[in-house]
C-alpha cells in the first residue's frame, strides 16, 4: 500500500467533473442520459449497503466498494457491465482487498434471499467471472483513502468533537455521490465538517481560514452535497427512474 494518498494509485487516478459524469457511447446509444446514470450509481450505492448489511462487514469494505463500483463506470459502459452484477462484485472484490473476506457464495445466498429481480439471478461463477474484469477495468489499483480517518483528526484539532456524529453522516452521504473520485479525501472531510458546523451554528470560520485550503474546492464539495439533498436524499422515491433506466440499458 502507498505510504500516503499523495504517492498512491487513488491520488493518480483522480477524475475531472467531465469524466465521472458524462454518459459513454454505448449507453447513450441506448438512450441513458446523465440523469438515468446518476440515479443508478445512488441505487446500487444502497444495494452494496444492503448486500453489506447483511454479510456484516466492516463499514470500510462498503466505501471501498462503492468506490470500485463508480471508478469502473468511467471506463466501461452501462451496457457493458451490468451494474446489478458489478454491485456485488465490487463488495467481494473489497473485502478480499480490505482483508474482510466475504465468500462468494454467501453474497449469491443473500442475493437470492432477498431479490426475486435481476439481482437474485446470478451464481458464483458469474461474480468470479465479473472480478477479472472489474480488476482489468480498475488497472488493479484496489487502494483506496477514505474521509473517516481525516475528519476525526481535525475535529480533534479544532475541539470540534461534537459535530463528529453529524459529520460523520455527512461522508457516509458522500458516497451516494462521485465526490470520491474527484477530490481528496482530506478536502472531503473538511467539506462536511463545514456543513455540519453551519447546520450546528458553530462559526469555525477563522478555523477554516486558518488551515489555508482551497476554499473554491471546499464550496464545490459542499454545493455537490445540498444537491443531493435537494434532489436525490430519499432513495426510495428514486425507484421508478431506476426501473426505467436498467430498462434502457437492457434493450438489444
Amino acid at each position: 500500500m502507498a505510504a500516503n494518498f499523495w504517492t498512491s494509485s487513488h491520488y493518480r487516478t483522480l477524475h475531472d467533473e467531465e469524466k465521472v459524469g458524462h454518459v459513454l457511447p454505448a449507453d447513450g446509444q441506448r438512450g441513458l442520459t446523465e440523469e438515468d446514470i446518476k440515479v443508478i450509481k445512488i441505487s446500487m450505492s444502497q444495494y452494496i449497503k444492503s448486500l453489506a448489511q447483511q454479510a456484516k462487514v466492516r463499514h470500510r469494505v462498503v466505501a471501498t466498494a462503492i468506490t470500485y463500483f463508480r471508478r469502473v463506470y468511467t471506463r466501461k459502459s452501462f451496457s457493458e457491465f451490468d451494474p446489478c452484477l458489478v454491485a456485488p462484485t465490487c463488495l467481494y472484490l473489497a473485502s478480499k482487498a480490505e482483508e474482510s473476506t466475504v465468500p462468494a457464495k454467501h453474497l449469491i445466498y443473500y442475493m437470492k434471499k432477498t431479490y426475486q429481480d435481476d439481482k437474485g439471478s446470478f451464481e458464483v461463477k458469474d461474480v468470479l467471472e465479473m472480478e477479472m474484469k472489474l480488476l482489468e477495468a480498475l488497472d488493479y489499483y484496489l487502494v483506496v483513502y477514505h474521509p473517516y480517518r481525516p475528519l476525526v483528526r481535525f475535529l480533534q484539532d479544532a475541539g470540534l468533537n461534537e459535530l463528529i456524529q453529524d459529520a460523520w453522516s455527512l461522508v457516509n452521504d458522500t458516497y451516494k455521490t462521485d465526490l470520491v473520485l474527484m477530490y481528496p479525501p482530506h478536502m472531503i472531510a473538511l467539506s462536511c465538517i463545514f456543513l455540519s458546523s453551519v447546520l450546528k451554528e458553530k462559526d469555525t470560520i477563522s478555523w477554516f481560514e486558518d488551515l489555508r485550503i482551497d476554499l473554491n474546492m471546499l464550496k464545490n464539495i459542499c454545493m455537490v452535497m445540498l444537491d443531493f439533498y435537494d434532489n436525490y436524499q430519499h432513495v426510495e422515491l428514486l425507484d421508478d427512474r431506476v426501473h426505467v433506466a436498467l430498462n434502457k440499458i437492457r434493450q438489444r
